[in-house]
């Protein structure tokens, strides 16, 4: 099970995600998240990763040669785009995230460029974060990889698992003490969780 937790803002979250077992950690480049981090910040952060770690940078509505032009100099292994229709930057690991209302078919994911597809609850201008969850067994029975997000903690994510049968799953606002401080004994627990 891949295992991301998003919106990290400090090295102490970054480096405590990855002691839990974290398999990527998300750095929200969109300006008017909550989480946002500035690609110095995050440059910080990125160096003392150790290897092995997915470095995904989070995107919304940005053009692919802005994408393109971060995820190089910061060194990302995946971009994860946000928006009605994303501007896919070539060459590049894509995950492409999409809001699931009721009557989604995870074939519409088939024809879609990207190696997998973040499934979160509808948010409107946030992209995320909202903490908000959706009908998880909506993402069952994908021939694409699909994480599910939104509304995972370590409370949820295991019934999560089982009803959506994802490729990974994506934590961030409910395992916050704050918007972009994580509660580590939160995120502590639910990588317990979903790791099982």
């Amino acid at each position: 099970m891949m295992v991301k937790i998003c919106g990290i803002t400090n090295r102490g979250d970054a480096l405590a995600a990855v002691d839990g077992g974290a398999s990527a950690l998300g750095f929200n480049f969109y300006p008017p998240s909550p989480r946002y981090i500035a690609p110095e910040a995050a440059h910080a952060i990125l160096a003392a990763l150790p290897p092995g770690v997915l470095k995904v940078g989070v995107f919304a509505n940005e053009p692919a040669a802005a994408v393109a032009a971060l995820a190089g100099r910061l060194g990302l292994d995946i971009v994860q785009l946000h928006g009605e229709s994303p501007d896919i930057p070539a060459g590049l690991r894509v995950w492409r995230a999409l809001p699931v209302a009721p009557g989604f078919d995870v074939a519409s994911l088939d024809p879609l460029p990207a190696e997998a597809f973040l499934l979160d609850a509808p948010s409107g201008a946030l992209y995320g974060g909202t903490g908000r969850s959706f009908d998880w067994s909506l993402a069952r029975g994908a021939r694409r990889p699909v994480i599910l997000a939104g509304g995972l903690d370590e409370t949820s994510v295991r019934r999560a698992i089982e009803e959506g049968r994802p490729w990974g799953v994506d934590a961030c606002s409910r395992l916050e003490s704050s918007p972009g401080c994580k509660d580590r004994g939160r995120m502590a627990q639910f990588l317990k969780a979903a790791q099982r």
